[in-house]
């Protein structure tokens, strides 16, 4: 009885000991975890995460419960588990409380292919965009100093433009009930035109023009 209760412990002691190393790090991937300890057993890491003492994000990638219900951090590991990404469309929208909706997906836009990854604290969403479009974005603060990568207003309604053609006629972009306050006084139309014609797509242009005209922003 005494050995098995050693046994408890000293498997107790080595999580402990990993916690204390990576638990700074809110999101980590197997290859780090290797980078510190070589010789790791990767079957801890299912281990753990079975007995709730680590959250899978996506395959190689982890963080730990005290992250779940953080705030922001949701948007935090969208930039971490899938690079190089940022935040945009319909969520940096609800984010800047430009849509009415409670967005629960997390849709981010990246270089890479499409992808979408689902765990305990949501489903991520990636759309792929060519590399010359991967601009507009900012890093906002966390309060914990760590930064997440957020598309600016102008850049997630191109975005959205772009990667949604189905947004094709006026009352297709009012059905959208973006906020006209925000429309009117924070939305920067000199930032929203110099990017759309990065863009340099027709389709886009055209969008952008029914937008203006349905808003009345001219």
């Amino acid at each position: 009885m005494h050995y098995f209760c050693c046994k408890i412990e000293i498997k107790s002691m080595n999580y402990l000991e990993f916690k204390n190393k990576m638990l700074n790090l809110a999101c980590f991937s197997i290859d780090q975890v290797y980078a510190w300890q070589p010789d790791f057993d990767r079957n801890n890491l299912s281990r753990w995460t079975k007995k709730g003492l680590l959250i899978r994000l996506r395959q190689g990638y982890f963080t730990f419960p005290e992250y779940k219900g953080k705030r922001d951090y949701v948007y935090y590991f969208a930039n971490r588990i899938y690079r190089p990404s940022y935040i945009s469309l319909h969520t940096a929208l609800a984010f800047y409380g430009m849509i009415p909706e409670t967005v629960v997906q997390v849709t981010s836009v990246t270089s890479l292919k499409t992808a979408s990854f689902s765990n305990e604290l949501g489903n991520y969403i990636y759309k792929s965009v060519n590399n010359n479009l991967m601009f507009g974005y900012d890093l906002k603060p966390l309060d914990d100093g760590r930064g997440m990568q957020f598309a600016k207003p102008e850049k997630a309604l191109l975005d959205l433009f772009y990667l949604y053609p189905e947004y094709s006629s006026e009352q297709d972009l009012l059905d959208l009930r973006l906020d006209e306050d925000f429309l009117q006084n924070d939305l920067n139309k000199s930032l929203l035109l110099e990017y759309t014609s990065k863009f340099k797509s027709k389709a886009v242009g055209h969008r952008v023009k029914l937008f203006l005209n349905a808003y009345r922003l001219f």
